[in-house]
C-alpha cells in the first residue's frame, strides 16, 4: 500500500459538507483561507485550565493546544494583560519599564551567548528573521531542515518547511533530512552528523552554499522526535565546523513544554547561534521573538535595520513575564515531566495492533498509528474524531499523518491524564 505525504493543514482537518450555518458564514467569509479541526467542527466560548467548553456545552479536555501552555484563561495572566491594557499599550519606540524588566528576565534564562532580543508577533516572522541573519552572515543561501519540518508561513520560512506543500516541493537550496530516530539505527547521533554533513555538501557542490541549520528542537512536525537529544549536539558541531549558523526553532517546544527546563536546546546542553520563540510565550497574547547574539544581530541591522510596530509592546511584555511567574510559581516544569511520565508510562503499557511507537518527552508526545508495519493515516483520523465525540481533543504530526500529537496546557492534572488514558485504551483495545 502507498501512503501518500501530507501537509500540516489536511491533517485533522474539516472536509465536509457545509451544513452548519456558522461554518456556511466562515467559509464565506474566509473562502479557501478557512481551515477548521475535526469532521464535525467545534464552536467554542470558553475555557479554564486544561478544559474547553463549546456552545452546545459539552466541555472537552484540550490535549492539543500549546498556545494557551500555562492554562486557558490563567487568572495571573488575565490579570497582568488587563491592568496593562488598561494603564497604556503603544509601540516599542517609547521606553517601557514593563518591557525592559521582561527582557532582562527573559535573556537570564536563554543558551545563547551574549545574547539579544528582537520582538515579533508571531514565530514565523521570528524565523524569518533568524533565516536573514543568516543569510546576510554568511553570505550563503543554503539550509539544511528535517524531512517533515514546518517553521512558519511567511514567503522565506514556507520554503523551508516541506511539510506545508501540497504540490511540489522544497527549492533546490532546501536540503532535506530525516530526524533523529529509528532512520538511524544504532547510532542516531552519529547517523542524524552523517546526513546534516552530506546535506551541506550537497548544498556547496550545487553552489548555493551554507547559511543554516534550522531545527525544531523537539522534531515536532517530524512526529515528535526525542530519542537522543545528543543529536543535536553533533549537529551543532556539524553546523559550526561548515561555517553555517544553528538556529534553534523552539516556537513549538519551548517555555518549559519539555520538561527539561524552559528550552528544550538547552538541556541538550547546545548553544545555538539564534533562538526562536512564539506560540505559548504570552498564554494567548500574540507574542514572539528571536534571540541571536549581539554581534549577529548588530551586522545585520547596520545593514537593514528592523522594527516591528506591535512586537515588545507593553501588554506583550506584562503577559510574558505573566507567564514566566506561572511557569515558576506553579513548577510546571517539574510537573509537566511528571505528568508526561504517567502519559509515556500508561500508553507504552497498551497492547493494541494499532499503536506502534511512543515517543517523546514532558507534555509533548507522539503516538504513531499503524496497520502492522505501515503508517495508518486514515485510522489516525478516525481516532480522532472518535476522540472528539468522547469529549477529548488531541492533533495529528508526522510525514503522513499518521503520528497522534498530545500536547495539553502544562497544567493538565494526573486525573486529567488517567481520564485520557482510559478513554484512548478503549478506543485502540482489540482488532485493528
Amino acid at each position: 500500500m502507498s501512503i501518500k505525504a501530507r501537509d500540516i493543514l489536511d491533517m485533522n482537518a474539516f472536509h465536509g459538507a457545509v451544513e452548519d450555518p456558522l461554518v456556511a458564514r466562515r467559509m464565506a467569509n474566509m473562502g479557501a483561507a478557512s481551515t477548521l479541526f475535526f469532521e464535525r467542527p467545534i464552536e467554542m466560548v470558553s475555557a479554564q485550565g486544561a478544559e474547553m467548553t463549546a456552545a452546545d456545552g459539552t466541555v472537552y479536555l484540550d490535549l492539543y493546544n500549546n498556545v494557551p501552555s500555562v492554562g486557558h484563561s490563567h487568572p495571573h495572566v488575565v490579570a497582568a494583560v488587563q491592568e496593562q491594557v488598561a494603564k497604556l499599550n503603544t509601540n516599542s519606540r517609547y521606553l517601557s519599564e514593563v518591557t525592559e524588566a521582561y527582557s532582562e528576565r527573559l535573556l537570564a534564562t536563554v543558551p545563547v551567548a551574549d545574547a539579544r532580543i528582537a520582538y515579533t508577533c508571531s514565530g514565523s516572522e521570528a524565523n524569518d528573521l533568524a533565516l536573514r541573519i543568516a543569510r546576510l552572515e554568511t553570505g550563503k543561501r543554503g539550509v539544511v531542515v528535517t524531512e517533515a519540518a514546518y517553521h512558519g508561513n511567511t514567503a522565506a520560512v514556507t520554503e523551508v518547511s516541506p511539510v506545508s506543500y501540497r504540490r511540489g516541493t522544497v527549492p533546490e537550496f532546501v536540503k532535506l533530512i530525516p530526524p533523529p530516530g529509528p532512520a538511524y539505527g544504532e547510532d542516531i547521533a552519529g547517523g542524524f552528523a552523517a546526513a546534516l554533513r552530506a546535506a551541506i555538501d550537497a548544498l556547496e557542490a550545487e553552489g548555493h552554499g551554507f547559511a543554516a541549520f534550522l531545527c525544531d528542537s523537539i522534531f515536532s512536525s517530524d512526529g515528535v522526535f526525542a530519542y537522543d537529544w545528543s543529536a543535536l549536539a553533533a549537529a551543532e558541531e556539524v553546523t559550526h565546523s561548515a561555517g553555517g549558523l544553528y538556529i534553534a526553532d523552539e516556537v513549538q517546544p519551548g517555555f518549559g513544554r519539555t520538561g527539561r527546563g524552559l528550552w528544550a536546546v538547552g538541556a541538550a546542553r547546545v548553544a545555538p547561534d539564534i533562538l526562536t520563540m512564539g506560540k505559548p510565550m504570552g498564554n494567548g497574547f500574540p507574542m514572539a521573538a528571536m534571540v541571536a547574539q549581539a554581534d549577529l544581530l548588530r551586522r545585520f541591522a547596520d545593514a537593514f535595520g528592523y522594527f516591528n510596530t506591535f512586537a515588545g509592546n507593553p501588554v506583550a511584555a506584562a503577559a510574558g513575564s505573566a507567564v514566566l511567574d506561572v511557569i515558576e510559581d506553579e513548577d510546571l516544569i517539574t510537573h509537566a515531566a511528571g505528568i508526561g511520565g504517567l502519559l509515556i508510562e500508561g500508553l507504552s503499557k497498551m497492547e493494541s495492533p494499532v499503536i506502534g511507537a511512543v515517543r517523546g518527552c514532558g507534555l509533548y508526545l507522539g503516538v504513531d498509528i499503524v496497520a502492522g508495519d505501515t503508517p495508518d493515516p486514515e485510522r489516525a483520523a478516525q481516532l480522532i474524531n472518535d476522540l472528539r465525540d468522547r469529549g477529548i481533543m488531541v492533533g495529528a504530526a508526522g510525514k503522513y499523518g499518521h503520528t497522534l500529537k498530545i500536547r495539553p496546557p502544562l497544567c493538565l492534572s494526573a486525573e486529567q491524564a488517567g481520564r485520557f488514558l482510559d478513554v484512548f485504551g478503549g478506543l485502540v483495545s482489540g482488532p485493528a
